[in-house]
Order: structure tokens, then sequence, then C-alpha cells
């Protein structure tokens, strides 16, 4: 079915947060139509968080009016930044960050994640640690070279993003652009973190629909290769049902890269080499 692309600004007038987290986040188990994929997320942070040493600083891009990626990833950064384009997201979070009691129940996924790291018993002291750990939630649209513009973050040591570019971006230029304008955000050497769909063109909440940029595993790697990343791990959970109706991905990715440092010294000679210089 066509529908137009769904700009930043139908985000701010017409999605609703807390339908979605209704819809998808509710329960570790997810939604029922989209059948493994919470529990494959949740699953692969937290054997990705516990491979790492901890990091200073950890970088959410598109966060929505999520923490279930913040929750995997608190105890294991000191700092947490969360970032998201559309203010009603930011409202969401911070009813949380107030232990507001109209907030979203996220201890159902807290819960799952400490029985996944070990110990269900501990998802209150983690929730209270998440909230000590965000330090910011800052507007974000990654088709600006500096995202977070007008704040300007020293690069990070982890990105993590989900669902984000596929829903921001209208065609596989921007998606590129995009790319590259949330790495530079992140250290040499730095690890990203991605959650992908392939082949989606789009998901519901409250029954509108929200477009998705549609491409499949090799665009997704050339991407990632192209915007100077190394892949380390990359895992797939297939979805060969075509009946659902509030989405239409055939797989979802987890993805760990890194960063390549040589690559970003390759763009500093090329760069050198570009430019002509007179002597006098």
């Amino acid at each position: 079915m066509e529908f137009g692309f769904t700009f930043g600004n139908c985000y701010e007038k017409k999605f609703n947060p807390r339908v979605y987290l209704e819809t998808y986040y509710v329960s570790p188990l997810g939604n029922p139509q989209e059948k493994e994929f919470l529990p494959f997320v949740l699953k692969n942070l937290v054997k990705a968080f516990s491979s790492f040493p901890k990091f200073h600083t950890l970088l959410e891009i598109g966060c929505g009016p999520c923490l279930h990626l913040a929750l995997c990833a608190s105890g294991r950064a000191e700092e947490i930044v969360l970032s998201d384009f559309a203010s009603n997201n930011h409202q969401e979070i911070q009813l949380w960050l107030q232990n507001d009691p109209g907030a979203f129940d996220w201890s159902p996924i807290a819960k799952f994640v400490c029985e996944l790291e070990g110990n269900r018993e501990k998802w209150a002291e983690k929730e209270k640690k998440l909230r000590d750990s965000i330090k910011q939630v800052l507007k974000c649209d990654v088709h600006q070279s500096n995202p977070l513009c007008p704040v300007e973050l020293e690069p990070v040591d982890c990105l993590v993003t989900s669902l984000c570019l596929e829903a921001a971006c209208k065609d596989k230029t921007a998606y590129c652009s995009a790319l590259r304008n949330v790495t530079s955000l992140l250290k040499p050497g730095g690890v990203l973190i991605m959650i992908s769909v392939l082949n989606e063109t789009y998901y519901t909440v409250n029954e509108l629909k929200f477009s998705c940029l549609k491409f499949d595993q090799a665009f997704l790697e050339k991407a990632l290769k192209e915007a100077g990343y190394e892949i380390d791990q990359f895992e797939i959970l297939a979805f060969p049902d075509d009946r659902r109706s509030i989405s239409d991905w055939e797989a979802s990715v987890f993805l760990v890269a890194h960063k390549q440092e040589y690559f970003v010294l390759n763009q500093y000679y090329s760069c050198c080499k570009s430019m002509q210089f007179t002597t006098y």
C-alpha cells in the first residue's frame, strides 16, 4: 500500500508515544504479531554489553519514548545521553526519570533484563542506577552534520541506535548521509550497537502508518563499511510470515561494529591531497 513519507513533523503531530509503548513494549515478549523480536533484541543487548569493559559515555540516537536499550546498558556505562527528534518522546521519558506515577511501567522489561544478567531481584536497583546515569535527554536530528546541534558533545565511547535511521530517512542517499552524521559523534575505535530491520516499509501506531526505508542486508553492510565501520557481530532474526498488519519487516538485525581509526586518518590524508597549496 502506497502512502507518503512520514517526516519529523508527523512524529511531532501524530505519533502517540504511550500507544506506541503499549503496542510494542508492554511485555518483554513484545507484540505477539512480531513474535520473538523484542526478546531477540534484549538477549543480544545483554550479551553484548556483558562482553565489553565499562564505557564512560554512551549515546543513544533516536531513542523514541523507549528505555529498553538504556536499561540493558545500565551499569555498563557511567554516563548515558538519550536523544530523539520528537518532543513528545522527550516528555514520555522525563515522566519516568521523575518517577511520575503516570509514567510507563518499564519494570517487566527491567526484571527480564536482570534475569538475563543472572539476578531478577535487582530490577529496582537497575532502574535507580539508570536514572542516576542518564545525564541528558537531547533533541536529535540525524540530517544535521552535528545531529545534537546546538549541543556539542565530546565523542562518545559507545553509540547505540534502534529503528531510527530507517524511519528518519526517505531514501538510501539520505540514510548514508545520516549514518555519517551520527558516526561523527563516536570516538575512533568506539563501539556501535545497532538494531535494524530489513525490507520494512511501514509500522503502525494506533492504526496510523509510519514509513520505513526499505533496504536489504547487502545495502546495510555496504553503508556501514563506507561510513568507516568494521562489523564485529551480525545477527539476523527472520520473519517469513507476511500476514501481520502492524509492520511488514522481513528480518530483524542486531549488529555490533567499531569505528575504524585508520579510516579517519585516511579521510584526513585524502582531504589534504585534495587541497592546493601556493608557495610564496
